[in-house]
């Protein structure tokens, strides 16, 4: 197909299925953010839970409802008890076995039909507390082809519905509030919604201490989240009782932009998010909560959820629903935090010693990582700097001080990366800190492939005389030799034995601040014919160690010459 027919045949299949307000305002682009945590909504044991393969059992159910109470969520919506044993069984088990602490209120979910309300009812008898969302369906596609009725019939439905809530709600043992969803809101006509909205409300009469929840899903996402924002910012402003009506979104992915329309949403006036974990849900899922949050941090404000701990929250979340969470998922995936890149290495390991050394006061402001991974119990060593081949110097040091408490001389790090480059290169794989430093090792400090030095005795006579055992091939030979300080003399020896002639160009020495505090790191560079060869030296005793890192170094510098 030439692309003009391609542009024709799509301009006949497709067709905006959204409906604009009638009255446009944009006040809520006027905000460039969000000041405050809405109200938070779990739907994961009924949503999430309906768009699994497999939904969790009674026993699996329960579980994520605790872990959910354990993350802070103060609203549950636990499922649809109507729709399956299970669903009803897990109700009363959370009612009768009194597991709903006295700060939450659970949420069930009804369709507009008389016997699915009263069978809900049945299951929610003796609540402390529970909202009954109430739903159904307004779109024009829906009211056309599934249920053939009129605009009046449709909006007999909801009042009615909202009739027969308030009705059981009076006979009914336990302490109720009132939720309405306009399902399909999104490809429904906005003042018709608007309608319907106001006219369950009417049957409800909220108040300031009795209020009802409007709830505003994109059931199926069709359009920008701008457009959806004017949508909510034109129900906020004209629904009834607005005082009393808790203004909720419910927002699905199907376009990737359920973030955007939960926080678009709430700049337009919602009060209230109804979403899931990691974003499970029908299709491509609801919107994730713990995304909304941690955006919500990452500009000062506070939650008032507590995901600390989030890689086992995760780890329960896949336990249970089965799911994973894919890698990229924003602050949850494997490698979000996650730099490879040289450059970004050496910008967040720069900046975490820029934060160490107080510079940036308790703002949060190292780059390439938006939030502080340790928010979400996250750990520099294992999630942050990774190595591969596309790694850089900075990265490998930061791996090497973070986990092993190697400070490299600026000048050995070329070097450094060069040796983990070819091995990841090689092996066609990430290096884990323990290969990086094995390799670090076998180069660097257990190096002895021409000579060792097993023993060393010094005198302060005239400077430093040393007496310098040398083993070469199993044979030991006594050099002696002096210089101005120990670590010279016994180059000396070395210089002596083997005939040859270096400048001892570089000496650093730091105390080890991973494990032991009494061992002692010493790096020597050797500088013969205008190469260096280093070595690095570990021991307890600062001598032994700076000796350790000269034999090193050495050896490379002899095994040249050989």
């Amino acid at each position: 197909m030439k692309m003009k027919e391609v542009d024709e045949m799509y301009k006949e299949k497709y067709a905006k299925s959204y409906f604009m307000p009638p009255v446009i305002t944009y006040d809520w682009v006027k905000k460039d953010s969000i000041e405050k945590a809405p109200i938070w909504c779990s739907v994961d044991l009924r949503d999430g839970n309906q768009a699994l393969v497999e939904p969790m059992g009674l026993e699996e159910k329960l579980e994520f409802f605790k872990m959910l109470v354990e993350v802070g969520f103060k609203e549950i919506e636990v499922g649809f008890p109507a729709a399956s044993d299970t669903e009803y069984l897990f109700l009363r088990e959370l009612i009768e076995r009194n597991m709903i602490p006295a700060d939450v209120t659970i949420q069930v979910l009804t369709q507009a039909r008389e016997h699915i309300i009263r069978k809900t009812f049945e299951a929610v008898q003796g609540a402390p507390h529970a909202v009954v969302h109430l739903y159904n369906s307004t779109s024009v596609a829906q009211r056309e082809q599934v249920f053939k009725k009129s605009r009046e019939e449709i909006k007999k439905l909801a009042v009615d519905g909202a009739k027969l809530l308030k009705e059981l709600a009076d006979e009914t043992d336990g302490n109720f509030t009132f939720e309405y969803s306009p399902e399909s809101f999104s490809q429904t006509e906005v003042d018709y919604a608007l309608e319907v909205c106001n006219a369950v409300l009417d049957e409800w009469k909220p108040d300031k201490t009795r209020k009802a929840i409007i709830n505003l899903p994109t059931t199926v996402q069709v359009a920008m989240p701008h457009v959806f924002a004017a949508q909510v910012e034109y129900m906020h402003k004209n629904l009834k009782y607005r005082d009393a009506v808790v203004l909720s979104v419910h927002p699905h992915n199907d376009r990737g932009c359920g973030i955007s329309d939960a926080e678009f949403g709430i700049l337009a006036g919602a009060d209230r998010v109804e979403g899931t974990l990691f974003g499970n849900g029908e299709r491509t899922g609801n919107v994730d909560i713990i995304t909304l949050a941690m955006n919500m941090v990452c500009h000062g404000v506070n939650p008032g959820l507590n995901f600390s701990n989030i890689m086992k929250i995760r780890e329960k979340y896949e336990q249970l629903s089965g799911m994973k969470v894919h890698e990229r998922t924003p602050y949850t995936g494997d490698l979000v935090f996650t730099a490879f890149s040289g450059s970004h290495q050496d910008a967040i390991s720069k900046g975490m010693a820029w934060r160490e050394e107080g510079k940036s006061g308790a703002k949060w402001t190292v780059p390439y990582l938006p939030i502080d991974p340790a928010e979400l119990g996250r750990e520099y060593e294992s999630d942050v700097i990774r190595i591969n081949s596309q790694s850089g110097k900075g990265g490998i040091a930061f791996i090497l001080k973070q986990n092993f408490g190697i400070s490299l001389p600026d000048k050995m790090r070329d070097e450094v990366r060069v040796w983990m480059k070819e091995a990841s290169d090689k092996g066609h794989k990430e290096l884990t800190p323990s290969e990086i430093y094995s390799i670090f090792e076998e180069h660097y400090i257990s190096a002895r492939p021409v000579f060792d030095i097993p023993e060393c005795h010094f005198k302060q006579i005239n400077g430093i005389t040393a007496e310098v055992t040398i083993e070469k091939d199993g044979e030991k030979q006594v050099i002696e030799t002096t210089g101005n300080g120990r670590l010279d003399a016994v180059s000396n020896a070395v210089k002596k034995y083997f005939g040859i002639s270096y400048e001892l160009a570089v000496y650093e020495e730091h105390a080890i601040s991973k494990g032991s505090s009494s061992k002692a790191a010493a790096y020597v560079g050797l500088n013969k014919d205008g190469v260096i060869y280093w070595g690095v030296g570990i021991d307890e005793d600062i001598i032994k160690s700076s000796i350790a890192a000269l034999v090193a170094a050495g050896n490379k510098a002899v095994a040249a010459k050989i």
